[in-house]
């Protein structure tokens, strides 16, 4: 038998206080994310169309789709497949904008499509996660069997998201200069929290990560190259400028896998095979995500 089935059986162990601070902290970076934002900034997608509308495509269409290809071809347990559409159907991670920057890429485009897909997952995420799944058997079965409530998971990603963006851009909107210096406190501060859970997390659960990582990380792997390979190839084949190559780039291969553990922990118990495939990834596409940065960052 191969013993990657035990990922559909276990589950990962993480009290209900932990859950609590890592929603909180989660509502922290989302909050100190849109200090840096302004209503103004999204009037910059009304003049730049073609960049922010092949980004969408690229995150909320192409990378989903590219996933079930993965999940078809590679054949994982159903719990792994569940957090691979899970992942995919996540906003843009937070250091999107930070590592565009770095890589020269269109700043201006980052944070406006960082700014819009977070607004938007309360809807595309379990959305998204719900078609995706549903149109692979094995994940199907076992999502009628959780029965997940999506009116609830609506709710949390916009008490997590949707909140604390809007909150964030109305603080810059009316007081400019305390959302710069509390940016520049939130911004490491929750990073150094969220961080900080993801290490309890998988010290608290040290002998599954051991136990699996070896076959996750070919997953994640696999995954993480196609997220950031479909951005690549929508900016080339359409022609776009090289900085929104790059930025296309990182905002589809750097997803908010914090998100996707709030919900695993809460809708899915810390299934085994989606808490340790999401939690890798919110280690991997770091890595991978400030490597691309890094050798793009002297290529104009």
């Amino acid at each position: 038998m191969n013993p990657t089935t035990d990922l559909d059986s276990i589950h990962l162990n993480f009290s209900p206080e932990d859950l609590l601070l890592l929603n909180l902290a989660l509502a922290l970076i989302m909050y100190g994310v849109a200090l840096d934002l302004r209503f103004e900034d999204f009037k910059y997608l009304a003049k730049n169309p073609k960049g922010f509308f092949l980004g969408v495509f690229s995150q909320f269409i192409l990378l989903p789709f590219l996933t079930w290809v993965l999940v078809l071809f590679i054949n994982p347990p159903p719990s792994v497949a569940l957090g691979m559409f899970l992942v995919a159907a996540c906003p843009g991670g937070n250091v999107s904008n930070f590592l565009s920057n770095l890589a020269k890429g269109n700043t201006a485009l980052s944070v406006s499509l960082t700014g819009f897909s977070s607004l938007v997952s309360i809807i595309t995420t379990p959305l998204n996660f719900a078609i995706w799944a549903s149109l692979y058997g094995p994940t199907s079965v076992l999502l009628k069997e959780i029965e997940l409530d999506y009116t609830d998971a609506f709710i949390t990603v916009s008490m997590i998201l949707g909140i604390p963006l809007i909150f964030g851009i109305l603080t810059h909107q009316k007081a400019p200069e305390f959302a710069i210096k509390a940016s520049k406190i939130l911004k490491p501060l929750s990073l150094l929290i969220f961080g900080a859970f993801i290490v309890v997390a998988f010290l608290g659960n040290f002998d599954l990560f051991l136990e699996y990582i070896s076959i996750i990380f070919l997953w994640v792997l696999a995954h993480n190259f196609i997220a950031l390979g479909a951005g690549f190839i929508t900016g080339k084949v359409f022609r776009l400028p090289l900085a929104d190559v790059k930025t296309l780039t990182i905002e589809t291969g750097i997803q908010n896998s914090g998100l996707g553990l709030v919900l695993i922990f809460t809708y899915f118990n810390g299934l085994g095979g989606m808490a340790i495939i999401t939690a890798f990834w919110g280690i991997w596409h770091l890595v991978s995500g400030m490597t691309v940065a890094s050798l793009w960052k002297n290529k104009e």
